[in-house]
């Protein structure tokens, strides 16, 4: 408040909610005033706002000075400094009347989720439509080329835990997820995901269509039927999901995406 002093802001005093409320010494330069004399404060002295920074407890007994300052029309804060939030973005909402303070670690702007959501759809019906022809060639070349189906389906993770059914071409053998469990000391990465540079179940076309990322075009379908988004976190793996930390559990709370961060700045490599 002293540093927003040229914007008109003028700290007329300080209430000590109880005696044995503790004050920053430098607070001690503006009046003090009693409890009991707040109400004689407002009536007295031109009031604007009064922000309460006091403990949850404390909050609680302040109840008649919430209503005063209410009827008397006076803006009132409280500062939220007893939740234990560290990266939530703090915002008041109302359902059917009912004031609720809301925490939020996630985009919660519903007009841009609304606008980024039709832009995946509108995308994705054209680059279905122009791309139609390299679609075909490669189901072609896949059917030629190996046995087994030219698409690839697995269950995925996607926004806020829901499963999907995720579709790419396929790149490996017919029966690369039964030998997965033996390909595991060779795995290159920390943690729950489970990823080869150099997967020995690769097709050669296979290996040719991860190069340019040729196997992930089948999710066009995927974001037209509204489980994923062009950009965002991909979509894990339940087993993987299941031995997430606390913590890796929030990249659930976005869409899962076409592609993201992490694929288009090095991969494996970083």
């Amino acid at each position: 408040l002293e540093g927003a002093h040229q914007w008109g802001y003028k700290l007329v005093g300080v209430v000590q909610e109880s005696p044995q409320a503790l004050l920053d010494e430098r607070l001690k330069r503006y009046s003090l005033i009693p409890l009991d004399m707040v109400p004689t404060v407002l009536n007295e002295h031109v009031i604007d706002e009064v922000i309460f920074a006091v403990s949850k407890e404390a909050l609680a007994r302040l109840e008649e000075i919430f209503l005063l300052c209410e009827e008397d029309g006076i803006k009132t804060r409280v500062m939220l400094s007893f939740f234990p939030h560290v990266t939530s973005k703090i915002y008041l909402e109302a359902l059917k009347g009912l004031p609720l303070l809301t925490f939020s670690t996630t985009p919660e702007n519903d007009y841009l989720l609304f606008i980024k959501s039709t832009i995946d759809l509108l995308l994705a019906s054209l680059f279905m439509v122009a791309l139609f022809p390299l679609l075909l060639l490669i189901t072609i070349l896949i059917k030629l080329t190996s046995r087994g189906p030219a698409i690839f389906t697995q269950v995925r993770c996607g926004l806020g835990g829901r499963r999907f059914d995720l579709f790419k071409f396929r790149s490996m053998i017919s029966n690369a997820e039964d030998v997965r469990d033996d390909l595991q000391h060779l795995n290159e990465m920390t943690g729950p995901v489970f990823k080869l540079s150099k997967d020995p179940r690769c097709t050669p076309l296979g290996r040719w269509l991860r190069k340019f990322s040729l196997d992930e075009l089948p999710q066009l379908v995927n974001i037209l039927k509204g489980d994923m988004s062009f950009v965002g976190p991909r979509p894990p793996l339940p087993e993987e999901v299941e031995r997430y930390e606390r913590w890796q559990r929030r990249r659930l709370r976005m869409k899962p995406g076409l592609t993201c961060l992490w694929q288009v700045q090095g991969r494996n490599e970083i």
